[in-house]
């Protein structure tokens, strides 16, 4: 069923989204923790995996509070709109929105930076990366069109699953409680995108303890927002939570067998 269902898809390809872009966010940390500078290459291919990751993971929010607003308003039509195809199609679409995001900064340095930048040791973030003025700006105006978006899709289900569902039923309820969980999320997603000017302020205000607090800023923009992912669609679902509860007694009792 995990396989067969567009809600389940969904949220596999967000554990696994966000999966990658903490394993990449932590090799980074230890990176610069460590090794401070490494090659522009190396430095190049864990940047923009980490990037599409990110990039993808409020896309496949808001399409997954979509799918919860067809189940619930629109459940006639559910079965011929939330197809394995379209799904599948949905998530290639994610991925292509966020390279098309992401590749044009790479194509613009690699037009405007010297040789020698290729070749050279950089410290492993974005702004070391795509050093360009521009892209900075650019890069801020789409994360504000990608939150505009994101925050009226959620607002928007929200409010409709709120207005078609007065009879109150539990799946409308839990489709609610669903929904406000995604926009909790999203705003902490929201809190990456200002993560430069966060930087400064816990430079300016905890200079004697600036590491800690960058550790600690660490945990909340990159960890927290991905652990909620597994407790929206996985522990709070009854499907789900009954297959997890099934492998768990299966695994203890093979332990116990073979003890």
């Amino acid at each position: 069923i995990l396989y067969l269902n567009p809600r389940y898809i969904l949220f596999i390809h967000l554990v696994l989204n966000d999966m990658i872009q903490v394993m990449l966010s932590s090799i980074l940390f230890v990176i610069i923790y460590t090794l401070y500078k490494i090659r522009f290459s190396i430095c190049c291919i864990i940047i923009l995996i980490a990037l599409f990751a990110t990039e993808n993971t409020p896309l496949n929010v808001a399409c997954m509070a979509i799918e919860c607003y067809i189940a619930i308003c629109l459940p006639l039509r559910h079965s011929g709109i939330c197809t394995i195809k379209n799904t599948l199609m949905l998530i290639g679409l994610i991925w292509v929105t966020s390279m098309s995001v992401v590749l044009p900064d790479l194509f613009v340095t690699l037009a405007t930076q010297p040789l020698d930048f290729f070749h050279s040791t950089i410290v492993c973030n974005r702004a070391s990366m795509f050093p360009n003025s521009i892209l900075v700006k650019k890069s801020s105006i789409i994360h504000s069109v990608f939150l505009v978006i994101v925050w009226f899709t959620i607002f928007y289900t929200y409010f409709r699953i709120l207005f078609t569902a007065r009879a109150a039923s539990k799946e409308s309820k839990k489709a609610r409680n669903t929904i406000i969980l995604h926009g909790f999320q999203v705003l902490l997603y929201m809190a990456k995108y200002v993560g430069p000017h966060l930087r400064d302020v816990i430079q300016q205000h905890f200079l004697v303890n600036y590491l800690d607090s960058l550790f600690a800023f660490y945990i909340i923009v990159h960890i927290l927002p991905r652990s909620i992912s597994p407790i929206i669609y996985g522990v709070r679902d009854e499907n789900f939570r009954q297959y997890l509860k099934r492998n768990m007694l299966c695994k203890c009792s093979f332990t116990k067998n073979n003890c």
